[in-house]
């Protein structure tokens, strides 16, 4: 009987054990039979730098200056021949050259600085017309207006040395030292050999004051090419480094002389190194005016 009461209680004793590691199970997580994922370890990410533009430049100063008004102021006048129809003006030291216009009456001349006296003179044949003068070592190159010829006279004798031909108008001419300036009426200058009168470039006259054309007679002075623009009182000063004008200068207080205003139009510059100023006149004027413009 002892036994049968221990084998009962050893069974039972199992029973609760079973029961109680049951009762736990109940407790214990799931596990999952979906399948793990397991993330591939990060490539180190490369962080590119931001590119660099390059520094834009600050637009740089215009080469090009605006033109200014400068004045004429009148020094003294002295007489000229009113018969002149003068195309171009030209110093040689202190000798002074003129060239003059219209058929039949064309020719050159050395007059007198002082009192327009003149001095000695040749003339063209009638069917030309003579134009701008200037001189080169020691001889003096003319234009003619619409016949296509150059003439070289010598500078002591006035005896024509040399001739050449182009093509269109000649009206200005002046020489820099480098290079002849010619002009023919229009905005553009024609650079030229001085010995052999060929084509070396061109010009075109710019401007932000005055609307440029019908550039006449020229003057070179260092660096500038100063012009009388035919049929108004204006004389500009054009910087030969860019064609811009770069000087304006009003010639009209001119008009205001007894016998200019009833004359023809200003033409005619010529500049003197030995005073450092111009003398200026016109086709056909009484006067010629020693100014400088300020």
């Amino acid at each position: 009987m002892a036994r049968d009461t221990r084998r009962l209680a050893i069974a039972l004793c199992v029973f609760f054990t079973l029961l109680a590691c049951s009762n736990s199970a109940e407790n214990l997580p799931s596990v999952s039979n979906d399948p793990i994922i397991v993330n591939p370890t990060p490539e180190p990410v490369t962080i590119m730098p931001t590119p660099k533009l390059p520094p834009t430049a600050s637009p740089t100063k215009s080469e090009i200056a605006h033109a200014e008004i400068a004045t004429m102021r009148v020094i003294s006048t002295r007489p000229h021949d009113e018969t002149a129809f003068t195309q171009g003006l030209e110093f040689y030291g202190d000798r002074l050259f003129e060239s003059r216009g219209l058929r039949g009456s064309s020719g050159l001349a050395e007059i007198n600085a002082s009192d327009g006296e003149v001095l000695r003179d040749i003339s063209l044949a009638p069917q030309l017309f003579g134009e701008g003068i200037t001189i080169v070592g020691d001889t003096i190159i003319q234009l003619t207006w619409t016949s296509g010829k150059a003439f070289v006279y010598d500078i002591e004798t006035l005896s024509v040395v040399d001739q050449f031909e182009y093509e269109g108008e000649g009206w200005g001419l002046c020489f820099d030292g480098t290079s002849l300036y010619m002009s023919d009426g229009s905005d553009i200058l024609t650079l030229r050999d001085p010995v052999t009168f060929a084509i070396t470039g061109s010009m075109k006259v710019t401007s932000d004051l005055v609307s440029v054309n019908r550039l006449n007679e020229l003057e070179c002075v260092d660096n500038h090419v100063y012009a009388n623009m035919w049929q108004t009182d204006t004389i500009i000063g054009i910087d030969t480094s860019s064609g811009h004008v770069d000087r304006v200068i009003d010639a009209s207080a001119l008009q205001t002389y007894e016998g200019v205003s009833v004359a023809n139009v200003l033409n005619g510059i010529a500049y003197s190194k030995a005073s450092d100023s111009f003398l200026v006149t016109g086709k056909l004027w009484p006067l010629m005016f020693e100014v400088v413009f300020e």
